[in-house]
C-alpha cells in the first residue's frame, strides 16, 4: 500500500514508541495553563475597517479638486496631515491584531483525533524528546567517567552499557527529526495559521496602495497634528473671510452664476467628506470596547497571577513567570491596538472640525455671491425696465406729436436702434467683468464683422442717407440705372421698387425689384427722383416747320396754344416750382412759363417745344400738345401752298 507523505508520516507518529506518551505523561499536571490568546478583532473585522480608512483616505481627491483658493490649500493640507496619521494607525492597529490572531492561533488547542497532531501536541512531543535525549547524553558522559577510573573486569559491562546507550540516543535522535519534520508540515498547513498568513499579506497588499501606510512613524505627532490643524483651520478661515469679502463686488453677472455653481458643489462635495468621515468614525467607535474589555481581562488575570505567587514557590514560580510573560506580551499587543484607536478618533474629531469650518467658510461665500447676485439681478431688471418705459414712452409721443409719416418712421426706427443699442450695453456692462478685456473683444469683434458683413454695413450706412433731407419714402417715382419703378418699401439693407413701364403712358410691369441701399455709394448706378413736394417734369417736342410760312407768326402761335395747356395746371406747378426755390435758392426755377426756340437744319426750320408736364397727367398733356402742334403746322403747310 502506498502512502502520500502527510499520511506517511502521521502512521510513523502513530507508532511511536511508548516513551514518548510516558514521556508526555510524566509532566506535572499541576503545571499553570498559559493564560488565554483572545483577539479583540476578528479577520473580517480588519478587512472591513481598513477598506472603509483607505475609501474615506482617497476623498482627499475630492478635496484637492475643490481646493481653488489659498485658504482652501490650508485646509487641505491639515486634512492631509490628519489623513495620513489615521491611516498609519488604522494599520498599526491591523497589524497588532494580526500578530494577536497568529499567536490565538499557534495556541488553540486540537479537539479529537486531531489533538495528537496539532501544532501545540506536536510541540510538546518534541520538548520531550529533547529532554530525553539530553538525559541519555548525561548518562553516557557518566559512564564514560566511570570507565575511566572502572577496573579492567568491570570495563565490559560499561563499553555495552555505553554502546546501548549510543543506540537509544540514536533512536531518540532520528525521532526528534520525524518531529521536527512533521510539525513543520502541520505548521505550514493549518488552517488558522494559513487565514492569519493570508490576512498579513493582504494587509500589506493594502498598504502598497497608501504610501502613508508604508511610513514607520507618524508624519506629524499627535499633538502636533491636532493643535497645528486647529491652527491651521483657524487661519484658513481668516483668510477665506479676509481674503474674499469683496471679491464677487469685482465679478460679472455670469461670472457670479459661475461662482455660485461651484460654491453649490463645493458645499456639496464638503458634506458628503463629511458623511464618510462621521461613517468612519462611528466604525472605529464601535469597535474600542473590545481592546478596552480585553485590557480590564487581563489585568484581573495579572493580579490574580500575583496572588497566586505570594503563596507559591519553586516549579509554581516558574510557571508563573511564563504566565506573567505571556500576559505582558499579550498587554501590550492590545494596548497596541486600544491606544491607536483613542488617537484614530481625536484625530477624525478634528478632522471633522476642519471640514466643519471650511463648510462654513464656503457657506458665507455662498450666501455673499447670492447676495451680490441678486441685487446685480435687481439692477439689471430695473434697467431694462427703465430703457423699455423710456422706449414705449418715445413711441407714444411719436405717434401723438409727429404727423408726417416720413419722420414719424425714422424717429420709430431711431428709437429701436437706440432701445436695442442701450439693452446690449446694459447686458454687456453686467456680464462683463473686465472694460478693457471686453473692449479688446469688442474691437476685434467690430473689425471681424466688418470684413465679414462689409456689404451689409454699406447698405446699413445707405439706409440712412436714402432717408435723408432729400431722400426716399414709400410712393416716391425713382430711377435707378434702367430701371424706373415706385417705392413700396424701404428696409435698413435694401429697398423694392414696383417696376413702372419705360414708355409712356407709365404702368406697373407687375414686377418688384430688390435694389440694395449701397447704390448710393455707386459712381455708375445712379438714383434719381423727384425733390420731395415736387410732382412735375419738363417735356420737349421738335417739330418741322412748312416751308415758306411766316416763322415767326407760327412760333407765337405755337407758344400759344401750348401755353393755354400749361395755365390749366399752372398753379400746382408755380407752387411746387416755389418749393424748388426755397430748396436750391434759384430765381429761374419758378418760371414755369412754356418756350419755343426756332432753330435751322439743312433740311429746315425746326421748333423746338418745351412745357412743364404734371406726373401724374403726363400722357394726356403730351398728347393734347401734340395735336396742337399738328394742326397748327398742318394749317400753316395749306396756307404756304395757297
Amino acid at each position: 500500500m502506498r502512502y502520500s507523505l502527510p499520511a506517511l508520516l502521521l502512521v510513523l507518529l502513530g507508532s511511536l514508541p511508548g516513551t514518548l506518551a510516558v514521556a508526555a505523561a510524566e509532566a506535572p499536571s499541576s503545571a499553570p495553563q498559559p493564560p488565554t490568546r483572545v483577539s479583540p478583532l476578528t479577520a473580517e473585522q480588519l478587512i472591513q475597517i481598513l477598506d472603509e480608512t483607505v475609501d474615506w483616505y482617497r476623498t482627499l481627491g475630492i478635496q484637492q479638486q475643490n481646493a481653488t483658493q489659498p485658504s482652501d490649500l490650508l485646509l487641505l493640507y491639515a486634512n492631509r496631515q490628519t489623513a495620513d496619521e489615521v491611516v498609519r494607525l488604522a494599520f498599526q492597529i491591523a497589524r497588532a491584531n494580526a500578530e494577536l490572531l497568529s499567536s490565538e492561533a499557534s495556541s488553540a488547542p486540537a479537539t479529537g483525533a486531531a489533538a495528537d497532531r496539532s501544532p501545540r501536541a506536536l510541540e510538546q512531543k518534541e520538548q520531550s524528546t529533547a529532554q530525553r535525549g539530553d538525559d541519555i547524553q548525561k548518562e553516557m558522559d557518566s559512564v564514560r567517567r566511570e570507565l575511566a577510573t572502572a577496573p579492567v573486569r568491570a570495563r565490559s559491562d560499561l563499553n555495552a552499557k555505553l554502546l546501548e546507550l549510543q543506540g537509544e540516543l540514536a533512536m531518540v535522535k532520528a525521532q526528534k527529526n520525524l518531529l521536527d519534520t512533521m510539525s513543520q508540515f502541520v505548521y505550514e498547513n493549518d488552517a488558522q495559521r494559513a487565514n492569519v498568513t493570508a490576512l498579513k499579506a493582504r494587509i500589506d497588499a493594502i498598504a502598497a496602495t497608501i504610501p502613508a501606510a508604508s511610513a514607520t512613524t507618524a508624519t506629524t505627532p499627535l499633538a502636533a497634528a491636532a493643535l497645528g490643524g486647529s491652527s491651521t483651520a483657524a487661519a484658513a478661515a481668516t483668510a477665506t473671510t479676509s481674503g474674499n469679502a469683496a471679491a464677487p463686488r469685482t465679478l460679472g453677472l455670469w461670472e457670479l452664476f459661475g461662482a455660485a455653481l461651484s460654491l453649490s458643489q463645493k458645499l456639496t462635495n464638503i458634506e458628503a467628506v463629511d458623511q464618510r468621515t462621521r461613517a468612519l468614525q462611528e466604525t472605529f467607535h464601535k469597535i474600542r470596547a473590545a481592546p478596552n474589555d480585553e485590557l480590564q481581562r487581563l489585568s484581573a488575570q495579572s493580579d490574580q497571577l500575583a496572588n497566586a505567587a505570594d503563596n507559591a514557590n519553586g516549579a509554581a514560580l516558574k510557571s508563573l513567570r511564563d504566565q506573567f510573560d505571556t500576559l505582558a506580551w499579550l498587554f501590550t499587543q492590545t494596548s497596541a491596538i486600544a491606544i491607536p484607536l483613542s488617537k484614530v478618533s481625536v484625530l477624525l474629531s478634528q478632522y471633522h472640525d476642519n471640514l466643519d469650518k471650511w463648510r462654513t467658510s464656503v457657506k458665507r461665500q455662498y450666501h455673499e455671491v447670492l447676495a451680490v447676485l441678486r441685487r446685480r439681478l435687481a439692477i439689471l431688471l430695473g434697467a431694462l425696465a427703465a430703457v423699455l418705459v423710456g422706449s414705449e414712452l418715445w413711441r407714444r409721443a411719436v405717434l401723438k406729436y409727429v404727423r408726417e409719416p416720413r419722420h414719424r418712421n425714422q424717429l420709430l426706427l431711431i428709437r429701436r436702434i437706440v432701445t436695442w443699442v442701450l439693452i446690449l450695453l446694459i447686458l454687456s456692462l453686467t456680464f462683463i467683468t473686465h472694460l478693457s478685456s471686453f473692449a479688446t473683444f469688442a474691437g476685434l469683434l467690430t473689425a471681424g464683422l466688418a470684413v465679414a458683413m462689409q456689404s451689409v454695413l454699406v447698405s446699413l450706412v445707405g439706409y440712412f442717407i436714402l432717408i435723408g433731407k432729400y431722400g426716399l419714402r414709400v410712393g416716391d417715382r425713382v430711377q435707378v440705372g434702367n430701371v424706373t419703378g415706385e417705392v413700396i418699401d424701404l428696409g435698413l439693407i435694401r429697398m423694392h421698387l414696383l417696376e413702372l413701364t419705360p414708355q409712356e403712358p407709365r404702368g406697373p410691369t407687375g414686377r418688384v425689384v430688390a435694389i440694395a441701399n449701397s447704390v448710393v455709394f455707386q459712381s455708375s448706378g445712379g438714383l434719381f427722383r423727384q425733390i420731395p413736394g415736387v410732382n412735375f417734369a419738363w417735356h420737349e417736342l421738335t417739330v418741322s416747320l412748312p416751308a415758306g410760312s411766316d416763322y415767326v407768326a407760327l412760333k407765337n402761335r405755337l407758344l400759344a396754344r401750348v401755353t393755354a395747356i400749361v395755365d390749366e395746371f399752372r398753379g400746382e406747378i408755380v407752387r411746387q416750382a416755389q418749393t424748388i426755390r426755397d430748396t436750391t435758392s434759384l430765381p429761374a426755377s419758378t418760371d414755369v412759363t412754356p418756350q419755343v426756340q426756332l432753330q435751322f437744319s439743312p433740311s429746315g426750320v425746326e421748333a423746338k417745344v418745351r412745357y412743364p408736364v404734371p406726373l401724374n397727367r403726363t400722357a394726356e398733356v403730351d398728347e393734347r400738345v401734340a395735336q396742337e402742334l399738328h394742326q397748327l403746322t398742318q394749317r400753316s403747310a395749306t396756307a404756304a401752298t395757297t
